[in-house]
C-alpha cells in the first residue's frame, strides 16, 4: 500500500487521542530504553531514545547525511516520513507504538532505528514478534550491534519471542533492506540503502526470513505478450465473464472501499499480511485522485461484483529528488506538472479474490491498464514488490519475459528466553 505525499494531513479528534495515549505511554519506555541502551554501550557508542525536537532533527538529517554522495538515494517525503516514524499523528499507530533512538559516538551521531510494537500483526498471526525499521547506520559492526541490542532489550521487556525488519513500519508500506540491485535508482515508494546493511544485519544475528522482488518489463515486451499468457487472459475473461473498468473519480470513496475490501480478503493468507485498518486506508487514499491516472487502475467484475482490482503509480522519485522531498506549495505544484513527462510506471497492486487467484484473473485485472499505459507513453513497467514465497506472481513475470532488478530482505532473529528480564510485560 501506498500514501499520498500531497493529501491534507489530519487525523480525525477520535484517532488523535487514541495516539496521545500512546505517546505518553511510550514517554515512561523511552526512560527505560535510555537507560538499558547506555549500560550496553559498546566502544563509546551511546544509543538512546530520541528526546526532544533536537533529537527528532538529528534522526531525520542523518538519513540525508548518510546518502549524501549516493546517487542513487531518493529523499523521502519529509513530511509523510515524520508521522511514520511516530513524530507527528499516524493511523497506524492507533494500534502500535514506536520507539525511535540514535546512537552517537563522541557526540556525533552515526545511526539510528525504531523498535515498532505491532499488535495488529501478533493478534492476527498469533505470535509474539517485535519489530524494527528506519535502520541507518555507519558502516561498522559495532554500531549495528548496538544500535540492536537496543531494539532487543526493548523487545524482551514485552517478553517477545523474536525481532523482524526491517518493517518502515508494516509491509502494508516499505519494507526489506536493499540485497541486491541491478544498480538503476528505487522506484517510488521502494526502499534503497548501502548494500552493506545486509553483513551488518549477520553480523548481530539475524538471518533471512523472506525477500521481496522487483521486476522490469519494457513496455514493448508487454505488447509482445507470451502467447500462453494471453491465452489465459483470453480463457479467463471468456470463462467469467469478466469485465474491468478504471477507478471512477466521481464514485472515488466507493471504489476506495472495494480496493479495501479485495486487498484485505485477497491477501489473507499471505505471508506477514496484516488487515489494512479503516483508517489507514482513509489517510492513505485521502489524496489517491491526484497521484493516479484513472487508464493505469483497473477493477474487474464478475456479475457486477468486484473479484479484482489493481493499480499502477507512476515513479515519482525524478521529481521528488528535484524538490527535495519537500511538499512546499512550489513542490506540490511540480510533482503534479511534472508528471506528465515520466516515463516509468510501477505496478504496485493486483489483488484478486483467493477463488481466482489461480484462473488468471491478475492478469485479467493488469492487462485492462495496458493501453493506457501506453497512450500516456509509459517505457517501462516495474512489478513491486512481490514476496518470495508467492512463486505464483514472480513466475508468472519472469515467464512474460520481465527480470529481477532488486533484491530486498526482511530478517528474524529469536530471543534468547533466559536473557529475559523475570518481570517482563505480558504480551498483547
Amino acid at each position: 500500500m501506498t500514501h499520498d505525499p500531497t493529501a491534507a494531513q489530519t487525523n480525525p479528534p477520535q484517532a488523535e487521542s487514541t495516539q496521545a495515549k500512546s505517546t505518553r505511554a511510550k514517554s515512561t519506555r523511552a526512560k527505560s530504553t535510555r537507560a538499558n541502551a547506555k549500560s550496553g554501550d559498546t566502544g563509546g557508542i551511546d544509543v538512546r531514545a530520541v528526546d526532544g525536537r533536537r533529537d527528532r532533527r538529528a534522526f531525520l538529517k542523518f538519513e540525508r547525511d548518510l546518502y549524501r554522495d549516493d546517487p542513487m538515494w531518493v529523499p523521502p517525503i519529509w513530511d509523510e516520513r515524520k508521522r511514520l516514524v511516530g513524530f507527528k499523528p499516524h493511523p497506524f499507530y492507533n494500534d502500535a507504538e514506536a520507539t525511535a533512538m540514535l546512537a552517537r559516538r563522541d557526540g556525533v551521531v552515526v545511526g539510528r532505528v525504531v523498535a515498532i510494537t505491532n499488535h495488529a500483526h501478533n493478534r492476527y498471526h498469533k505470535e509474539n514478534l517485535g519489530f524494527f525499521g528506519f535502520f541507518e547506520c555507519v558502516d561498522d559492526p559495532d554500531v549495528a550491534a548496538a544500535l540492536m541490542s537496543a531494539v532487543e532489550q526493548h523487545h524482551r521487556r514485552d517478553n517477545r519471542d523474536a525481532v523482524r525488519g526491517p518493517v518502515h513500519p508494516s509491509l502494508n508500506y516499505e519494507c526489506g533492506a536493499l540485497v541486491a540491485t541491478d544498480g538503476a535508482p528505487p522506484t517510488f515508494l521502494i526502499p534503497h540503502n548501502h548494500l552493506y546493511y545486509d553483513r551488518l544485519f549477520k553480523s548481530c544475528g539475524y538471518e533471512k526470513a523472506q525477500d521481496v522482488y522487483c521486476y522490469d518489463a519494457h513496455i514493448e515486451m508487454l505488447k509482445n505478450m507470451d502467447p500462453k499468457l494471453k491465452f489465459v487472459i483470453e480463457e479467463a475473461t471468456r470463462r467469467f465473464n469478466v469485465t474491468a473498468r478504471p477507478l471512477s473519480r466521481k464514485d472515488f470513496k466507493r471504489d476506495i472501499k472495494i480496493f479495501l475490501d479485495l486487498y484485505n480478503r485477497s491477501l489473507s493468507k499471505t505471508w506477514g499480511y496484516v488487515p489494512i485498518s479503516d483508517g489507514e486506508m482513509q489517510h492513505q487514499a485521502a489524496g489517491l485522485k491526484h497521484l493516479l491516472v484513472p487508464q493505469m487502475t483497473s477493477i474487474a467484475e464478475i456479475d457486477g461484483e468486484p473479484v479484482g482490482a489493481g493499480f499502477g503509480l507512476l515513479d515519482y522519485n525524478p521529481i521528488i529528488k528535484k524538490i527535495g522531498g519537500r511538499l512546499t506549495p512550489w513542490g506540490i505544484a511540480r510533482l503534479l506538472l511534472g508528471r506528465k513527462h515520466l516515463k516509468r510506471l510501477r505496478l504496485v497492486s493486483a489483488n484478486v479474490l483467493p477463488e481466482y487467484q489461480r484462473w488468471g484473473l491478475g492478469l485479467v485485472t493488469l492487462a485492462r491498464t495496458l493501453p493506457g499505459a501506453i497512450d500516456y507513453g509509459i517505457e517501462i513497467g516495474e512489478f513491486s514488490w512481490i514476496l518470495e514465497s508467492n512463486k505464483l506472481s514472480w513466475g508468472t513475470a519472469e515467464r512474460g519475459g520481465a527480470h529481477r532488478t532488486k533484491t530486498l530482505r526482511i530478517y528474524d532473529k529469536p530471543l534468547e528466553r533466559g536473557d529475559r528480564p523475570a518481570a517482563a510485560e505480558a504480551s498483547t
